[in-house]
């Protein structure tokens, strides 16, 4: 060995780490997490999370299941009532105990049993209580706008029907999934079903299947069968939208969820496809209801009720709980001159032996156009024998009641006939029978007057007085039917009135309004064109201490006073010297129109003071199959005008409910030239009471120059009584009686009928008769036929 010091090899260094990935290195240090990868948690913490969350959820699912117990059931067993007044804070009406009879599954038909699971919960026998997936559903269906829906299953609606309540709380669904949990633990399927069926609503103020079925069918629950079992599932889901007896309009609605129920018995086993296709809709019967809603009573808290949820003022659940104390604004005095005007002028006169006095209805409803109060209404005989409320159903013609709002619209739009002179009460309009209408593209249109009578050249005043539907059909083309309708709605009528379609026809009245929405467009022309939205409700309160709120009336200028008033002026010479004469026996200044729908199925008057609109219709129904019925023959007469009965119902009704208040004038600002009277050129006679036109030279059948074109020329005609004899300008025999042809008797009239309500209407279905829609069923399009005839 050399003496010489040994040197280190080359490259070490005291103390210098060895390489990592040299042999016999250390143990590799942790690589920092750099830039992006810092924002997230590595697998360790995300696993630890996982854990950690896991066992909080099963700590909180037992801490929940562990404190939360199975309550004693609700008070619904002892709910209190809701109590009706009158304006005057006397008694109107109580809706009355809680209807149920609870009865054993083995008593319900397992056709009905099958046909509540196939509506409400299919996977019942097989599922837990809860169903998380569905819940998650649901509530993300709602936040996304596509409609509110609850995810519960039958075992979750049983727990809020019985044991909790109806309020939308956080809450009260934690405590219904963990009750729901309990509750599936303890007790059978079978059980919960029971107790589902005998708790849960199904309108008619039936609670529970066994009282449903005797609500609306007459039988006990052990006698429905799949399709009666059907219709009562599909209450479920809006037991008093799909009530069609109470709500014909909503028919299609109910139906649709009826074949919905159907459908899903087919799909799990519990009905064969051949049964299925063989199924007609059950319609229900009348209800027959405690004779504490007898009367008018009931049918008061039933549109008084529907007032209440549709403007959202008391939820339906809410309001079947009870403890509800409602002021309406009818007033009992103006009530009972009402039942008494319609007893008095129609009801005595009817022979319970004459069949066709069987048929007839009928319906009203008066308003304070000042304020927009619904004071009074009528609604039928007797709420326990026929259940439908007349004043709101929305499936009968209004007939030419709705040609005043022709009119207006003119004026108010400041329209001009097609030779491009100004719409007035003196404008000059053909009158000819069948004659075409002029300036319309959606095909050829010429309605017939009533009986088939040619008036020749008429002011618009007097075509008002005799209801001449030749002249009003060719206004709604000069105006834009489109406009019509939009004055319309604008006056009260609901945007979506069936039946109202913008096409020449509007005019003749073939939508199907109720005699309310009626009652509340005419306020507001006796309102100078101010509209404000009726209100049936005064005041609200919740278990005598918690006052409600109601929604603020909203009021506006509908149309310009001058478009109200010289409408009203017009409408006067009708109670004048035309069709409504009859309205005079109210003592007082009074304007309206009269109407009658095809075939004679009603019958109208429409008609106000400066205090006072009310809207009475007699109508004609089968109280057995419910479908429309012409009233030819009806109290012993040949047939019932809007002249007849509904006008004097009118006057007897407004003289008795305005007793001991001033008589009041109407304060009218016309329009510019609606007072002013013209000469009519001289012109040749037409076709006088021919049908027909006398040449064919022209569209209105006149021999080619020969006089003004349709509408032309301001003259005579200023609707006074004098106007009403002799021959019409123009040469056409006049009619003093205002437009009906003497000899008429009890058959419909000659020539072509509309396809509108006629006799074999059927209001089950939301009026629309089994022939179509009064235009055919559809809008203004070219060759869609529409009404030819109305009886005025």
């Amino acid at each position: 060995m050399s003496d010489e010091p040994q040197q280190p090899n080359k490259g070490w260094a005291p103390g210098a780490p060895q390489a990592a990935d040299e042999p016999g290195g250390d143990k590799p240090t942790t690589r920092r997490r750099t830039g992006w990868r810092r924002l997230f948690p590595t697998w360790r913490m995300t696993l630890t999370i996982c854990v950690v969350g896991l066992v909080l959820l099963a700590g909180g699912l037992f801490l929940g299941y562990s404190l939360v117990k199975i309550p004693p059931a609700n008070a619904l067993a002892t709910k209190q009532s809701n109590v009706f007044l009158y304006a005057d804070g006397s008694q109107l009406a109580r809706d009355g105990e809680v209807n149920r009879e609870s009865v054993s599954l083995a008593h319900i038909s397992k056709d009905a049993q099958h046909a509540v699971l196939a509506a409400e919960d299919r996977d019942f026998y097989t599922e837990s209580a809860v169903d998380p997936t569905a819940m998650v559903r649901a509530a993300w269906n709602t936040a996304t706008g596509k409609g509110k829906q609850s995810g519960s299953t039958i075992t979750q609606q049983y727990v809020k029907n019985y044991y909790l309540g109806q309020e939308q709380t956080v809450t009260r669904k934690v405590k219904e999934f963990f009750i729901a949990i309990k509750l599936d633990r303890e007790k059978s399927k079978e059980e919960i079903l029971e107790g589902y069926l005998n708790t849960s609503y199904f309108g008619r103020n039936a609670y529970g299947i066994q009282a449903a079925a005797q609500a609306y069918y007459g039988v006990d629950a052990t006698e429905l069968d799949p399709a009666r079992g059907a219709y009562l599932a599909a209450l479920l889901n809006a037991p008093s939208e799909y009530d069609v007896v109470a709500h014909p309009e909503n028919r299609s609605a109910a139906e649709s969820r009826w074949n919905y129920v159907l459908d899903g018995m087919v799909k799990k086993g519990w009905l064969t496809r051949s049964e299925r296709d063989g199924m007609k809709f059950p319609m229900p019967k009348e209800t027959t209801v405690s004779t504490g809603l007898s009367g008018q009573r009931g049918y008061i808290v039933q549109i008084v009720t529907d007032y209440l949820v549709k403007n959202k003022i008391v939820d339906e659940e809410s309001l079947d709980a009870g403890g509800y104390r409602i002021t309406t604004t009818l007033q009992k005095d103006k009530q009972d001159a009402f039942v008494k005007a319609v007893d008095d002028q129609l009801m005595s006169k009817l022979d319970p032996d004459r069949k066709v006095d069987t048929y007839v209805r009928a319906g009203g409803a008066s308003v304070d156009p000042k304020t927009g109060k619904v004071v009074a209404m009528y609604n039928g005989i007797d709420y326990v024998k026929q259940y439908t409320p007349n004043a709101t159903r929305r499936d009968f013609q209004v007939g030419s009641t709705f040609k005043p709002f022709v009119f207006t619209s003119a004026v108010e739009n400041a329209s001009r006939t097609q030779d491009g002179r100004a719409i007035t009460p003196n404008t000059v309009y053909d009158g000819t029978n069948k004659r075409p209408v002029q300036g319309w593209d959606g095909g050829y249109y010429a309605p017939e007057n009533e009986d088939q009578h040619s008036y020749g050249d008429i002011t618009v005043r007097e075509a008002t007085d005799k209801s001449v539907n030749a002249v009003y059909a060719q206004m709604a083309v000069d105006v834009g039917s489109d406009k019509v309708k939009q004055t319309a709605v604008d006056l009260g009528l609901p945007s979506d009135t069936p039946n109202m379609y913008p096409s020449p026809s509007i005019a003749l009245g073939t939508a199907t309004a109720s005699v309310l929405d009626m009652a509340e467009a005419y306020a507001t022309l006796a309102n100078h064109g101010e509209h404000g939205t009726y209100t049936l409700v005064e005041k609200v309160t919740k278990d005598g201490k918690q006052e409600i709120e109601l929604p603020a009336r909203q009021e506006r200028q509908a149309v310009s006073r001058q478009a109200a008033d010289t409408t009203t002026s017009v409408l006067r010479g009708v109670v004048q010297n035309g069709t409504a004469t009859a309205a005079q026996n109210a003592g007082r200044p009074a304007a309206g129109k009269t109407g009658t729908a095809e075939e004679d199925t009603a019958a109208w008057f429409a008609g106000y003071t400066p205090d006072l609109a009310t809207v009475v219709a007699v109508m004609g129904q089968d109280p057995v199959t419910a479908r429309h019925k012409s009233l030819y023959g009806a109290m012993g007469l040949p047939r019932i005008n809007g002249g007849g009965a509904p006008t004097d119902i009118w006057a007897q009704y407004t003289r008795d409910a305005l007793e001991g208040q001033p008589v009041r004038d109407f304060d009218l600002q016309l329009q510019a030239g609606a007072d002013t009277v013209r000469p009519l050129p001289a012109s040749p006679s037409a076709g006088e009471d021919s049908g027909e036109p006398a040449d064919a030279g022209t569209p209105s059948g006149r021999p080619e120059g020969a006089s003004p074109t349709p509408g032309q020329g301001q003259g005579t005609g200023d609707g006074t009584a004098t106007e009403g004899s002799g021959t019409e300008d123009g040469g056409a025999a006049a009619d003093p009686t205002g437009g009906t042809a003497p000899g008429t008797g009890t058959g419909a009239p000659e020539g072509g009928t509309g396809e509108g309500d006629g006799p074999s209407g059927d209001t089950g279905d939301g009026g629309a008769p089994e022939d179509g829609t009064g235009d055919g069923g559809a809008g203004p399009t070219a060759g869609v036929p529409l009404p030819q005839s109305r009886r005025e």
